[in-house]
């Protein structure tokens, strides 16, 4: 067993609603995480913050890259939505349509197609928050787990 499934405990797959809760706070972490400035801990670098609003969350397909130098909006509400609405078992895809996306992620040698000449080190930022993937889901269970055992919230007469 790989993946989700075998990162998450016993616990919660035995209580009701817990697994699809630890699922979808995960995939918000890691949407979260690989958005993270290096300025605030992460490994994003963040000098207009477009590369980081070009991220998108979907569970039908990776996003697709935007050629060309396009502005993005900020798309972090929908993409928290479409996490919290995919049904468990479905695949969450994290990704960036800002064509230089790979360039800062995995760094880049040499003369691009415009020309210019890099010479420029990755910051590897997707890969630092998929190698904490089972970190990230226990965290998160422990988090669902403290609120399943907190109890119901009481109700306000």
């Amino acid at each position: 067993m790989t993946g989700f499934a075998a990162a998450i405990s016993d616990w919660a797959r035995e209580t009701e609603g817990a697994f699809e809760a630890v699922f979808h706070a995960s995939a918000q972490e890691v949407f979260n995480a690989v958005r993270l400035s290096v300025k605030d801990g992460g490994r994003m670098p963040i000098k207009t913050g477009n590369l980081r609003r070009s991220f998108l969350a979907s569970t039908a397909a990776m996003p697709s890259i935007k050629e060309g130098a396009a502005t993005f909006p900020d798309m972090g509400g929908a993409s928290e939505l479409t996490i919290a609405g995919a049904p468990l078992g479905s695949t969450v895809y994290i990704g960036a349509q800002a064509a230089y996306a790979a360039r800062l992620n995995y760094g880049f040698v040499g003369e691009d197609s415009l020309g210019r000449t890099y010479n420029q080190t990755g910051y590897g930022f997707i890969e630092a928050v998929s190698q904490r993937w089972p970190q990230i889901v226990a965290a998160e269970e422990a988090k669902v787990r403290a609120r399943f055992e907190a109890g119901p919230v009481p109700q306000s007469v």
